[in-house]
């Protein structure tokens, strides 16, 4: 089997990243712009009410519980309002955070499988792991993945410590990753705490705090848009230094601008 040298691996993770930020980017476009189209008929509709009809359940038999439910338009109208400039940039800061989380945990771990020395002398494994292992790199990989378990619970800032330690990536360097520690707070709050900011979350997101303590946190669009650029960036950054560390070939070819044969037009064929 082809083994793919570190740097195209680590070029090829943080490629996936950006795709799939600019995939959600585009999704929130498309489904504002649906949440608008509803909206205008909505408006358009003569009539006082409005019904609609959506499952509310399944049952045992696998099949769906049918329910209708008349709205006045204007009750109809908050409820697109809210869908759209609130719970859709709520998802998809939470969407954006987990791409980037992915990213970075990939990466990490894509480092120190190929360096298992980085994991240090007293990093422990149970034994039980070892001796259901059918090789030593099956050990190096159970023992990377207890790595990254456990720095999946730390702080941002601590990961980032962590990661600066163990592969010499300093994420902190980087002024969009501070951006993207808010916007993981804000993640948390959303998940946690129904939106409310409280001290954990300015201690979090330190100089970028939104709020105080007791305050809603908003999610606009603008502020999606806002989150989406900061973790756009930290790919881009993480590109460039993965880069630098682990030459990528397949990175320098797309950088790289294709030959041309002079004389000859765009999109012709040569004799």
């Amino acid at each position: 089997m082809e083994t793919v040298n570190l740097g195209d691996e680590l070029n090829r993770i943080v490629r996936a990243a950006c795709q799939a930020l600019f995939v959600q980017g585009e999704l929130a476009q498309l489904t504002h712009l649906a949440l608008a189209y509803a909206a205008n008929a909505v408006r358009d509709d003569a009539s006082s009410e409005v019904e609609i009809s959506y499952p509310i359940g399944y049952n045992a038999d696998r099949t769906v519980m049918p329910f209708a439910r008349k709205y006045s338009k204007q009750e109809l109208l908050e409820r697109y309002d809210f869908l759209t400039y609130t719970q859709l940039g709520v998802n998809g800061v939470m969407q954006l955070v987990t791409i980037t989380e992915s990213m970075l945990g990939d990466v990490l771990r894509a480092v120190v499988v190929r360096y298992p020395q980085k994991l240090g002398a007293k990093r422990t494994i149970l034994i039980q792991a070892v001796l259901e292992a059918s090789s030593l790199q099956e050990v190096h990989l159970k023992a990377t993945d207890a790595l990254a378990n456990e720095l999946s619970y730390k702080s941002p800032v601590e990961f980032a410590e962590a990661v600066d330690g163990l592969i010499g990536v300093n994420l902190l360097a980087l002024p969009a990753f501070h951006k993207y520690v808010e916007v993981k707070a804000t993640r948390d709050i959303h998940v946690h705490n129904r939106g409310i900011a409280n001290d954990m979350y300015v201690r979090k997101a330190s100089s970028h705090a939104r709020v105080k303590p007791g305050a809603y946190l908003p999610v606009d669009t603008q502020y999606f848009l806002e989150a989406y650029e900061a973790c756009l960036q930290v790919t881009d950054w993480l590109e460039n230094v993965l880069h630098e560390r682990w030459h990528s070939a397949e990175l320098e070819s797309r950088r790289s601008p294709q030959l041309a044969f002079p004389g000859v037009e765009s999109g012709e064929g040569v004799a």
